[in-house]
């Protein structure tokens, strides 16, 4: 066998080509079309750059004698009706809408030149952008010929379409408004947003331009209103009651719940507490959106303790008439609010009007002013060191704020809600300091109940104190509350005296509340010489409750004249609240069960006609339930 000889490379590489075939012209255009050439990819980088100058072009090139070539020939085919289409326009509207318009582009017009441009493009001004060609743009024309449009007008109109899917809130376009006119010239007004530390009077949005604005503002429940006069008392049985959840007013909060109102008259429940903030909401459960936000007002700095209506009529109060003489009822023309802190001042907000203002003379007098005045004894009395616990009495004519002086008891300032001068002082000897004070359902006076348990009966008319007896067992008394009114004849003669009240209920740290008849007390101090005399009256309570074991924070009777109702609840354990039924005196033993979400309870109150329940707690909850009879 011959020997075999090994190639070079040389040879290698030689066969190798040989045995390679070349391509015939099918394989090239194959090849061609999977991986391309040079001259198409420089091809596609010019289509690239073409498509996007459709979009936005040079206005020198339209100038030359350019024109809307450049559109989407994907979008060619397809009808404009077809497409998302905002109509803006203003050739069919009605002239009050037409007006509307006007007065909003002038508005915006008058806050675009107010405003100072920090930086400006200066390519705005020369780029061009169609807005027929970009299927997403044409919501921004103005009519459907419409299509090119400047850079400067193309960032006004994605403006104007922003503003339009998310609208300019009402507090800051009265902001605007309000901030225009102090520049103008008019009295300085400020935002509901404000700190009334530095000045005396300010203003926010009355909420009387909200009522204009609604259609009905009134309770549509025939049940608990009438056309043709006050409003129809609920009739509850005792034992069971007929109660149901709403809506909640309010899901959640920034702080507690630590005043809770109904207003007298409209279904309006105002809220507030440590968060400086006071909201007003309608009481409508049933509308689409259920009980709305109608208003509400921030002070910055003040956490408020109270906050209650007040309605104001034209004639002024006489603190010398006869409440046994009943007047012609003068309708209200103006709604306030008063609202107190821990402050050696108070505020007013009118709801008529938007003004809110501070009230800070004569609660209180520096010591230089006091120096030049011959009255520096008497004013020094006069001083109040806070108005946290602020009472108004039923007729919105007179205003009650205790100011605890130590362990030896308390005074009681009395100050006209309108004028809101000094009229009396009542000195209460009590251990601890006082209580709590309640005004007369007839406003002839007041009663007010010391720490110790020892009460007070007050005759505004008389200036005296007309009675004074102690709570049965009282062991640190926290509350009050008067409820119900006597019809007996034979007592029209103590009541001018002592009110027209028959119920009071009195909460004590032991959890125990007692409630008393007060037509017994009434005919006790009738037959008596005089309210100092030395035996010291301690009634029978009338029952005694002692379901609850934690201190009782809240008293609330129902508002109709038999005061049906009463509502006892504790803030210091979760759930701690019950209902009693008078004039039997039972608790209800079918609600709040274990379910019940009540948390640690805040703020109660009850409507004027007794058809809802609002029970605020320290989450910044308000639940609602209505009580059906």
């Amino acid at each position: 066998m011959a020997p075999t000889r090994r190639l070079n490379a040389d040879e290698i590489v030689q066969r190798k080509q040989k045995e390679v075939l070349e391509k015939d012209d099918t394989e090239k255009q194959l090849e061609k079309i999977l991986f391309g050439d040079q001259a198409s990819f420089f091809d596609s980088l010019n289509t690239i750059a073409d498509a996007g100058d459709r979009a936005l072009t040079r206005q020198e090139s339209f100038q030359d004698g350019g024109d809307s070539n450049a559109e989407d020939d994907d979008m060619q085919d397809v009808a404009d009706e077809d497409l998302f289409f905002l109509d803006a326009g203003t050739t069919d509207l009605p002239d009050d809408v037409m007006e509307d318009l006007r007065e909003e582009q002038t508005d915006q017009d008058e806050e675009k030149h107010a405003r100072k441009i920090l930086w400006h493009d200066s390519d705005d001004e020369r780029i061009t952008v169609s807005l027929a060609s970009n299927s997403r743009l044409r919501k921004l024309r103005d009519t459907e010929d419409d299509d090119i449009v400047s850079g400067l007008e193309y960032i006004r109109r994605l403006r104007r379409q922003y503003e339009r899917l998310h609208p300019t809130p009402d507090w800051v376009k009265y902001a605007r408004k309000k901030r225009k006119h102090t520049h103008e010239g008019h009295e300085s007004d400020t935002d509901s947003d404000v700190s009334l530390d530095g000045s005396p009077t300010t203003s926010v949005k009355p909420l009387a331009e909200l009522l204009r604005s609604t259609a009905s503002f009134t309770n549509q429940d025939s049940k608990s209103t009438s056309s043709s006069g006050p409003l129809r008392a609920l009739r509850l049985r005792p034992e069971v009651i007929d109660i149901q959840r709403l809506k909640d007013i309010a899901s959640s909060g920034p702080a507690s719940i630590d005043t809770l109102e109904f207003h007298p008259l409209h279904p309006l429940l105002m809220t507030a507490g440590p968060s400086s903030t006071i909201n007003i909401y309608h009481v409508s459960p049933s509308s689409q959106t259920p009980n709305p936000l109608m208003t509400s007002l921030h002070i910055k700095g003040t956490p408020i303790t109270t906050a209650t209506f007040a309605l104001s009529t034209n004639p002024t109060p006489d603190h010398t008439h006869k409440h046994h003489q009943k007047d012609p009822p003068h309708p209200p023309t103006e709604t306030k609010i008063y609202l107190s802190a821990r402050r050696r001042y108070f505020h007013t907000w009118s709801l008529t009007t938007g003004t809110l203002t501070k009230i800070s003379q004569p609660l209180y007098q520096s010591r230089s002013a006091a120096a030049n005045t011959s009255l520096t004894k008497s004013k020094k009395n006069l001083e109040i060191p806070t108005t946290e616990r602020l009472i108004l009495s039923p007729d919105s004519s007179y205003l009650a704020i205790i100011a605890n002086t130590g362990s030896s008891g308390g005074v009681v300032h009395l100050l006209s809600a309108t004028t809101h001068q000094p009229i009396a002082q009542v000195r209460v000897e009590s251990l601890n300091g006082i209580a709590d004070v309640a005004f007369y359902r007839d406003n002839s006076g007041f009663v007010a109940v010391g720490k110790n348990g020892e009460v007070s009966e007050y005759n505004i008319r008389e200036r005296r104190v007309t009675g004074r007896w102690v709570d049965e067992g009282a062991v640190g008394t926290t509350t009050l509350a008067l409820g119900g009114e006597i019809k007996d004849v034979k007592s029209v003669t103590r009541m001018m005296e002592m009110g027209n009240d028959r119920y009071i209920a009195l909460g004590s740290t032991s959890g125990i509340v007692n409630i008393y008849d007060r037509r017994e007390i009434m005919g006790h101090f009738a037959g008596a010489l005089s309210a100092s005399e030395e035996h010291v009256y301690r009634p029978k309570p009338l029952r005694t409750f002692d379901h609850l074991t934690t201190p009782i924070s809240h008293l609330n009777f129902s508002g109709d004249v038999a005061g049906q109702l009463l509502v006892m609840a504790s803030r210091w354990k979760k759930n701690a609240l019950r209902l009693v039924h008078l004039p039997s005196c039972t608790v209800y033993r079918n609600w709040p069960t274990d379910k019940t979400p009540l948390g640690r309870i805040s703020s109660v109150a009850i409507s004027p006609d007794g058809g809802y329940l609002a029970v605020g707690n320290e989450a910044g909850k308000v639940r609602l339930w209505q009580i059906r009879d």
